[in-house]
């Protein structure tokens, strides 16, 4: 199915030259002067090679049919993660290769969204959000602004990220699962 480059995301899988392609980072240029171009990082899925290609936004590129369906991580282990389909209770092994950097970001029990190609996982996409407690942080400094001023934390999941001064440690906050930046403490 051939769709146009800008409408291309991370995790969709493409075709190029009879190879399937993951994309890993996705980004619409639009310069001041000339023509709008599409910036695509993609890995090989045969091989893991990473390729970056540059495409024109209105281009048409080839979309490979994959089967997305909607899993629950379950746990990981020597073989790799393991999620399960709610609908059928079917367990997926994804191999550490797949998920990448996004493995500090899975939780047991989240929702993610697993492509196939032929019953093989070749692309997930976790939820935009992810909650985790702040296990590391400086203390609040008095006098401190509360403008716009952040400092480093270390979350549960190991990844550090820069929280508002009034955060402490122990407190749940909200972070994108894309690039660990703060959204906003937990509501729970």
């Amino acid at each position: 199915m051939k769709v146009i480059a800008s409408s291309l995301r991370k995790g969709n899988v493409v075709e190029k030259d009879g190879k399937l392609y993951v994309i890993l980072f996705a980004e619409n240029i639009h310069p001041g002067k000339g023509t709008p171009v599409t910036q695509l990082d993609m890995r090989r899925i045969s091989d893991g090679v990473k390729v970056s290609e540059r495409y024109r936004t209105t281009e048409q590129v080839e979309r490979a049919y994959v089967e997305e369906r909607e899993h629950t991580f379950l746990y990981r282990d020597g073989e790799g993660f393991h999620f399960m389909n709610p609908e059928t209770y079917d367990q997926v092994a994804v191999p550490e290769s797949v998920v990448g950097d996004m493995a500090p970001y899975l939780v047991e029990g989240m929702p993610v969204q697993i492509s196939q190609y032929n019953n093989i996982a070749i692309s997930l996409v976790l939820p935009q959000r992810a909650t985790f407690e702040v296990v590391e942080t400086e203390p609040v400094t008095k006098g401190q602004t509360a403008s716009s001023s952040y400092k480093p934390a270390t979350l549960s999941n190991g990844v550090r990220t820069l929280v508002p001064p009034h955060i402490s440690a122990g407190t749940r906050v909200v972070v994108m699962t894309a690039d660990a930046a703060y959204v906003e403490r937990a509501k729970d």
